[in-house]
């Protein structure tokens, strides 16, 4: 118990320092972005949705907007239709999580951990899929890391849930080294037809 609390007090000043370096040496990019995103897509530039977190309580996420306005006409569109040429090339470089590592510094996340979803889906896991939850949910994981939005969505789980039981300072710091190449690569940035994933809905297996 003792080493696991030692490992979160680390893990915690780990994020601090290096959410706020990062912040930091971003702010001229994230002027530029702001400003682009300003001309191109009007106001907000910022998105924010509540999300679930540790234990599943909810903090309001931050990133940068990548999708236009819904039509006014009420029609509905796809995430993938709204999905801007600008917000595209965001999203394929991850400079749209930028403002997310204000919700780090704020203990919301970590840099390391499930990334946080809808809250729509909280009823929707299995008992073992919720243990996603047992951690402060991440700006990049083990599923961000092992093919991203390429895996489904039980993968996905399955990997958040291998993370919550091999959770460590080294399993940290390898998983921030792959996420170097991973967004190096732009590999699995969107599920195929979707912006990024396809809703869940719910476990396919009985």
């Amino acid at each position: 118990m003792s080493r696991r609390r030692g490992y979160s007090l680390t893990k915690r000043v780990l994020d601090v320092v290096l959410a706020s370096t990062f912040y930091l040496l971003s702010l001229p990019i994230q002027a530029v972005i702001a400003l682009l995103i300003r001309i191109k897509l009007g106001s907000p530039v910022l998105f924010r949705q509540p999300r679930p977190g540790l234990n599943g309580e909810i903090f309001e996420l931050t990133k940068f907007r990548t999708m236009r306005h819904a039509r006014p006409d009420g029609i509905p569109e796809t995430d993938a239709a709204r999905l801007t040429p600008l917000g595209r090339r965001l999203r394929s470089l991850s400079l749209d999580e930028l403002p997310t590592l204000l919700n780090v510094i704020r203990g919301d996340m970590s840099l390391v951990g499930p990334r946080p979803l809808r809250i729509a889906y909280l009823d929707r896991y299995s008992p073992e899929q919720a243990r996603r939850h047992d951690v402060r949910p991440g700006i990049t994981g083990l599923a961000q890391v092992s093919g991203r939005n390429a895996l489904t969505w039980e993968e996905k789980f399955k990997l958040d849930v291998e993370y919550v039981d091999t959770r460590s300072l080294r399993v940290d710091l390898a998983i921030l080294a792959r996420t170097v190449g991973a967004v190096l690569s732009r590999s699995g940035v969107s599920h195929e037809g979707e912006a990024t994933m396809p809703e869940f809905k719910g476990n396919t297996n009985p």
